[in-house]
């Protein structure tokens, strides 16, 4: 048996007059990146020197105004990183550097060693406040918790006073989501009142999901209640440090921006320790997607990827919101059906705004590739046979022969698998373009009676062909080249069939086009039914290639 019962509900918040649930996300907030931190501490093999200037600097590609560099005093290779970065002059006068250190002196003379020189940076401390780690770890009581913050906050801004950079303090009370509301108001106003913000030099109160405890809205209350019992709200720079413990953390941080976060600290792709941070491109993904700027360069999210794999050692997942390599990819056939009219009706309406179902954006947005966006397998139906056709292969099938033609893909799929658009192209030419036994059309010339008689049947073709390698030739009138040629293979082959429909369509433009034709014909004998195709550069040619293609296949040759 499952023994649930050895645990217990974390406590929500009481709070009924939450406001949040009513807002919406309107604008992006500040971005923090800690991957250099948070995401490095958890690789199993850790980035060198080397790799954290390559990562560092592709943040600042992306955009990135705030990144946290590590925790110089306790990693000589993060001290060393640091100062390549300060001596060599590689961070811009418009980025911010985040350095994190615990609350005592020869930490912070450590931190301030790696820093000199540098023109802004984060100093960011903390010290866990939560009732399990007060009392199971420090065995400490409130006063004395508040008291380790409060003598922290002193040093920094003893030794900010000599420096020659502006310094920001940053504080966290760790493990936020197991602290009482009222003693982490309690930590972060003694702090704040110790550091002396003002509103043109504002601090930062980080409130993280160390651990993720509980559902997505308890964070939001609890974010919303510390937002609007802080005293000089316009003092404070209200950050979240979500974690993915249930994996809920961007939804823990969207509803924390309802709630009155301005900053967002996490990682590329959510990595970080256990399940992770949480992940910064998936938030701004999602902000893009609803037409919100979400100030990130993240137009293209193959040289993301590329970059954090290699420098993290660790793979994105296929089904990753986003970067994922089959997010944009559908096997089922009612969703290629659908996308496949998405697609054709944005063209058609040539319409500026995206909206296709299954797929919330573009994939050509983000630097992804139109190609694999449906697949073709056993679960595959008609809708993404036909868009594989039109969309790689320039033929629009007719409604009609939609399930005939996956009806033939179907059986190969459930021999072998998934079936590629080549290898549907083949079956195409086969069953089709290349049904040409036991009758193939050789040549057709087409006369025009218009002038020389009063019937309706004013159209006379001559059509050579051979039937099991035997050329054979007639002549037939009719009310135009299809009837006429209909009308002599019933008799040549003593058939009775019937032309049910018929299209036709460009494949390409220019002086090389080609033209595409398509017969649905009914064997009135037997009430079969199939679609023969024809392709040529003279569409009437065409034509007469799709009559034989459909003849062949009813087999009445």
């Amino acid at each position: 048996m499952l023994n649930y019962q050895r645990y217990r509900r974390n406590p929500v918040v009481d709070y009924p007059e939450r406001e949040w649930p009513n807002k919406e996300i309107e604008k992006a907030p500040i971005w923090c990146s800690v991957d250099l931190r948070d995401g490095n501490q958890a690789l199993i093999d850790p980035m060198v020197v080397h790799e954290k200037i390559e990562f560092f600097n592709y943040l600042i590609k992306l955009g990135f105004k705030e990144i946290e560099i590590g925790f110089p005093a306790a990693s000589q290779i993060e001290f060393d990183f640091l100062r390549q970065l300060i001596d060599r002059k590689m961070i811009p006068d418009d980025v911010t550097v985040q350095v994190l250190t615990q609350c005592r002196e020869e930490l912070l003379d450590r931190t301030f060693e790696a820093i000199k020189g540098c023109k802004q940076a984060v100093v960011h401390i903390y010290n866990s406040t939560s009732t399990l780690q007060r009392d199971v770890v420090f065995g400490m009581n409130k006063e004395q918790i508040i008291n380790i913050a409060v003598e922290g906050t002193k040093m920094v801004k003893e030794r900010a006073k000599d420096f020659p950079g502006k310094i920001i303090l940053e504080y966290s009370p760790e493990s936020f989501t197991g602290t009482e509301l009222d003693f982490a108001l309690d930590i972060c106003t003694a702090v704040q009142e110790t550091w002396g913000p003002t509103k043109e030099e504002p601090m930062i109160i980080n409130l993280p999901s160390t651990v993720e405890m509980n559902t997505p809205n308890v964070y939001a209350d609890q974010i919303e209640w510390m937002n609007k019992h802080f005293k000089n709200r316009e003092t404070i720079i209200l950050s979240v440090h979500p974690h993915n413990d249930r994996g809920t953390g961007v939804a823990s941080a969207e509803l924390a921006l309802l709630a009155g976060a301005d900053r967002v600290e996490g990682t590329l792709f959510g990595n970080g320790e256990r399940t992770g941070n949480v992940d910064i491109l998936n938030i701004a993904y999602n902000m893009f997607s609803q037409g919100i700027n979400p100030n990130l360069n993240i137009e293209h999210v193959n040289e993301s990827i590329e970059i954090y794999e290699r420098c993290c050692k660790i793979s994105i997942h296929p089904r990753h919101p986003y970067a994922g390599k089959l997010v944009f990819t559908a096997f089922s056939g009612s969703h290629q059906d659908a996308i496949n009219k998405g697609v054709k009706a944005m063209k058609e309406r040539n319409s500026e705004i995206w909206q296709v179902p299954y797929l919330p954006i573009d994939p050509a947005d983000i630097g992804r590739e139109y190609e694999p966006i449906v697949r073709i397998n056993s679960q595959s139906g008609k809708g993404g046979v036909a868009f594989i056709m039109d969309t790689y292969f320039g033929f629009k099938l007719p409604k009609g022969m939609h399930k005939e033609f996956a009806n033939v893909i179907q059986k190969i799929s459930e021999k072998q698998g998934e079936v590629s658009p080549d290898q549907i192209m083949d079956s195409f030419r086969e069953e089709y373009l290349n049904k040409k036994e036991p009758i193939h059309f050789r040549k057709l010339r087409v006369d025009d009676l218009s002038g020389e008689t009063q019937s309706e049947f004013d159209t006379k073709v001559y059509v050579t062909y051979t039937n099991h390698d035997v050329e054979k030739s007639f002549e037939a009138i009719g009310n135009g080249p299809i009837d006429a040629v209909k009308r002599g293979l019933q008799e040549e082959l003593s058939i009775d069939i019937k032309i049910l429909d018929y299209e036709e369509h460009a494949l390409q433009s220019g002086s090389n086009s080609q033209a595409a034709a398509y017969i649905h014909l009914l064997d009135a004998d037997t009430g079969n039914v199939t679609y023969g195709v024809g392709v040529s550069s003279n569409i009437t040619r065409a034509s007469v290639r799709a009559i034989f293609s459909a003849v062949n296949r009813l087999k009445l040759g």
